[in-house]
């Protein structure tokens, strides 16, 4: 299906695409997950201290508690039942200080322990196995569980046990005389103070673990309700509010599924936003947030009830459509209405603080389960089908056919190719002489990559450096071809022909990192190659980028006294205000100007004004293409120098090259 669409329309434009919004929105969402995930330690290091308060000051009030009982029943009880007890308000006085200063666990074992001493002590002292203070174990124990941990309760259990065994066998044996007291009111009071004592802490103890247990409930309630939190967040684009791939793909299986029983088909719209860089660079990173705000709100109130919108990532949308018809014939005329929906309300003016930005989009539509059934594969054939709906001119949509998906497996493949033909040195670099107009005398030679194949064919550097350029390749196959070049001029220098210079051509790409200049100061002390033998052509794009670093790098291997040289001038911008920026010497003009000039009757102002500013600006000028000698003369009539062309010779590789050399020089 051919891409449709209407002219690219922007108020900013670009001639580079963008992902520079992708960063807008990071830190809203980091900035949500740290608020919640601090929010519970917070939560987390208050109840913990609520509980250690919460126990100390049970402990204060269970030791004043008994200390108070057991004076008084001091004060009831006489000889040596006296004197344990007292011993028993000492150590509850011990306890009550630890508490009160927040030793929880040391005052827990003091009271343990003093209360199993008094009444093991009790115990022995009076009636053995049948005394009343047998009735305050039980309770010990329960203090144990509750006051102490593990290793305490068991300490306890296995005493109380071991003593109280002890005590019965001695008893059986004869070796414990058990006496009764007679009954008096005291006893009465001693049971009492055993009941209330332990009846008291029991009920306060448990009290404290319903209301601990009420807290641990809230507690997991909050932590389920932050971890929903969390996972919406992670779900939702903090800027925009909608949801985001993550999520896009979690549904699109449950969607699947749904439309398998159903029996139709889902449709992906991916949208990207055209020339969305200029207002990040120009306006701000804020004006464009605010765009794509403005954009997502308008795009949400126009959604059709069958169809999610999703925040893919910096200027890219997701549109899924469900509950498609199984028919294509009842589907396409659907999706292309829809399509064109999105571009126009994409493409209405936009009033952001006090700007009107009026931006546009390209749209690629594939549909699963035709054209692929996972989340990931449907995304990327839609992405294909968009770079399409670019490539036709923007501000348009295309819908995914198997064409597109075979030129991307053929990119693929052949960069392996590339990588494959690196790794075995299959390139070979062939040179085309440049000669002056009025002598004849070889000037120099350009560099001219070529890629043999086994059947004695060639595949054309116009197929493989561009996708060796977008793939970061080229910063490789460069390298090798500066040092191939400069190593090829060396050996014709040392032949005696070293007035022949050599030019190789240079990718932008290649100034990433900044080591161009020193990889060919490198070369050229190793070859011992002048560098005013060694010239630089550079394509007008990468002066149009004017980057402070690029122009550093020129002006350094321009100091270095390496020749520079503008490419195809005159096909791309042709902006003089570039030219006088960088140190460049010499002009080739492209071909397409110079083939013409084979006809007498040609038009030859254009290429007389080019040449006319050429020499206004002190360049020096080739002039590519020159064919036959009718266009040599015209050209040297107006006043160009140097050519270049089938006229002399086509690039030879390099033993037919120093031939030629070897020919000419005769």
């Amino acid at each position: 299906m051919a891409c449709r669409g209407r002219p690219a329309y922007s108020r900013l434009r670009s001639h580079t695409r963008t992902r520079h919004c992708a960063l807008n929105c990071q830190y809203g969402y980091f900035d949500g997950m740290l608020r919640v995930a601090f929010s519970s330690l917070l939560r987390s290091g208050a109840v913990f201290d609520s509980l250690v308060a919460k126990r100390a000051k049970r402990l204060v009030q269970i030791a004043s508690l008994t200390l108070v009982g057991l004076s008084i029943a001091a004060l009831l009880a006489g000889g040596t039942v006296r004197l344990v007890l007292i011993g028993g308000v000492l150590g509850m006085l011990l306890s009550g200080v630890l508490a009160w200063r927040g030793r929880t666990l040391a005052s827990a074992s003091i009271l343990l322990l003093d209360l199993l001493i008094m009444l093991s002590s009790l115990v022995w002292v009076s009636g053995g196995i049948r005394d009343l203070a047998m009735l305050g174990y039980p309770g010990l124990l329960v203090f144990a569980v509750i006051l102490g941990n593990a290793r305490i309760f068991v300490a306890m259990l296995l005493a109380i046990v071991l003593y109280c065994t002890l005590l019965a066998v001695l008893t059986v044996h004869g070796y414990f005389t058990i006496e009764l007291p007679p009954v008096t009111y005291a006893h009465i009071f001693f049971v009492n103070i055993i009941f209330l004592l332990t009846g008291f802490s029991v009920y306060v103890l448990v009290k404290d673990l319903h209301r601990l247990m009420a807290m641990l409930n809230r507690e997991i309630k909050q932590s389920r309700e932050r971890e929903d939190a969390v996972s919406e967040l992670a779900r939702r684009d903090q800027l925009t509010g909608l949801y985001n791939r993550r999520d896009a793909e979690m549904r699109f299986a449950l969607m699947m599924q749904e439309a398998d029983r159903e029996g139709c088909n889902l449709a992906v719209f991916f949208i990207d936003l055209d020339n969305f860089k200029p207002v990040n660079d120009s306006l701000g990173h804020a004006i464009g947030d605010l765009l794509l705000l403005e954009l997502s709100r308008r795009l949400m109130e126009e959604l059709a009830p069958r169809e999610l919108l999703y925040r893919f990532g910096g200027d890219e949308f997701l549109l899924i459509r469900t509950k498609l018809p199984a028919d294509r014939e009842a589907w396409q005329g659907i999706l292309e209405g829809r399509a064109q929906q999105l571009l126009d309300t994409i493409g209405q003016p936009m009033h952001i603080m006090q700007n009107t930005l009026v931006t546009t989009a390209s749209i690629g539509v594939a549909i699963a389960p035709l054209h692929a059934s996972s989340f990931v594969e449907i995304s990327r054939l839609a992405d294909l089908a968009m770079y399409e709906a670019k490539q036709s001119g923007r501000n348009a949509f295309c819908l995914y056919h198997e064409g597109l998906g075979r030129a991307s497996i053929d990119k693929f493949l052949m960069l392996k190719r590339i990588q494959h033909a690196l790794e075995q040195q299959q390139f070979q670099l062939w040179y085309q002489p440049k000669v002056c107009l009025a002598t004849g005398r070889i000037l120099g030679a350009e560099a001219l990559l070529r890629w043999p194949q086994a059947d004695g064919s060639f595949i054309s550097p116009e197929v493989f450096v561009p996708l060796a350029e977008s793939s970061g390749l080229i910063s490789e196959l460069g390298r090798w071809v500066a040092e191939r070049a400069i190593r090829d001029c060396a050996n014709w220098h040392a032949q005696g022909f070293t007035e022949v210079s050599v030019s190789i051509n240079v990718s932008p790409v290649q100034f990433r990192g900044s080591q161009l200049p020193s990889h060919v100061h490198d070369l050229l002390c190793d070859t011992g190659l002048p560098a005013a033998s060694l010239e630089l052509e550079l394509t007008e794009s990468l002066l149009i980028d004017d980057g402070v670093d690029i122009r550093q790098q020129l002006d350094e291997m321009s100091r270095q006294g390496v020749g520079l040289a503008i490419d195809d001038f005159g096909t791309g911008y042709s902006n003089i205000s570039y030219l006088n920026r960088f140190c460049a010497q010499r002009l080739k003009i492209d071909k397409s100007f110079i083939l013409p000039l084979a006809d007498p009757d040609a038009d030859i102002r254009l290429v007389r004004a080019m040449l006319m500013i050429a020499d206004s600006l002190g360049f020096k000028v080739v002039a590519e293409g020159i064919e036959n000698e009718v266009c040599r003369k015209r050209l040297q009539q107006l006043g160009c120098t140097e050519g270049q062309g089938y006229l002399w010779s086509p690039a030879l590789p390099m033993d037919r090259w120093l031939a030629f050399l070897r020919k000419s020089s005769q």
